[in-house]
């Protein structure tokens, strides 16, 4: 287990996995990618997250995007790597194949198979299992949209004091929560939003930045919302958060990672196919996308 503390203060992109036309990771675009990203003030990035498609994923694949991240991820910016898996001992596994591989974190996202089981005491123990067991720091990961299983303040409360635990992303969107994981958690343990739609509203309520979708797209206009709250400019801040709504909205919920890709496509990223059972999008939901960016500026 490591002690050592790093900051989570910025804005991370859960990045996209590139694939080519035969369904084969394409290093190749994931290195040119996150060349343009560097530009863009990130704080770093997250490879392996749910944008990832990490459950499409093999254990050998990811080894090699997690290294070919790290060769063009500049040493000040972080790589954190998404290494949840269903039992505590293959995500003990994996967090230490990430570490490895050059991760300065682990993004572990809760359990969720057996979701019924998945109780405080589970949960806790699985975590604690992880982080006692990791040589970088620990994130927990909520995303009850996918998972069906919701942390709640009192489990993020209790598990936070754990020195190897050093924060959450919170994908939930409930503002009330992320508040109370907030003003519940031990000194020093960071909250960081998890959705484009309430970046904004989360930095007022404490949280140290984001992780979020809509940074793939829209990197710089993210960094700035963080930057114009930081300087107490916040109408400027609130204004650009509701420009970017209906962005956030296709590139997540409604379109979902095959929007994403498309986005990146038509600002000249390689966004590519998603893997199946996932399904590219249609001539006219392309369309939508550039509509969508269009509206706001980015293209």
């Amino acid at each position: 287990m490591t002690t050592t503390t790093i900051s989570l203060s910025g804005v991370f992109p859960p990045i996209p996995t590139p694939f080519d036309g035969e369904g084969r990771v394409d290093l190749a675009a994931l290195a040119a990618n996150l060349g343009r990203w560097n530009q863009c003030g990130l704080a770093g990035y997250v490879v392996l997250g749910s944008n990832g498609e990490p459950v499409y994923v093999d254990e050998q694949e990811k080894i090699e995007v997690w290294q070919a991240a790290r060769a063009v991820i500049p040493s000040d910016k972080l790589m954190i790597a998404g290494t949840g898996c269903e039992s505590t001992e293959e995500t003990i596994h994996l967090t230490r194949v990430a570490a490895d591989a050059g991760a300065d974190a682990a993004l572990v996202v809760t359990p969720h198979y057996y979701s019924g089981q998945m109780t405080r005491q589970s949960l806790l123990h699985h975590y604690r299992t992880v982080a006692d067991s990791s040589s970088i720091p620990v994130l927990l990961y909520n995303v009850p949209k996918f998972t069906n299983v919701d942390l709640d303040a009192a489990t993020v409360a209790e598990a936070s004091p754990h020195p190897n635990l050093i924060g959450i992303k919170d994908s939930s969107g409930n503002i009330a929560k992320l508040g109370d994981f907030i003003r519940l958690a031990s000194p020093g343990f960071q909250v960081l939003v998890g959705t484009g739609a309430v970046f904004f509203a989360g930095l007022a309520l404490g949280a140290v930045g984001g992780i979020l979708a809509l940074a793939n797209v829209a990197p710089r206009e993210c960094v700035d919302i963080l930057g114009l709250y930081e300087g107490e400019q916040w109408d400027e801040a609130a204004e650009l958060q509701r420009r970017l709504l209906p962005v956030n909205a296709a590139v997540t919920a409604r379109f979902g990672i095959a929007g994403l890709k498309a986005a990146l496509d038509l600002l000249g990223y390689y966004g590519g196919p998603v893997r199946s059972p996932l399904l590219d999008l249609g001539a006219a939901e392309r369309d939508t996308v550039r509509g969508i960016l269009a509206e706001a500026g980015l293209l």
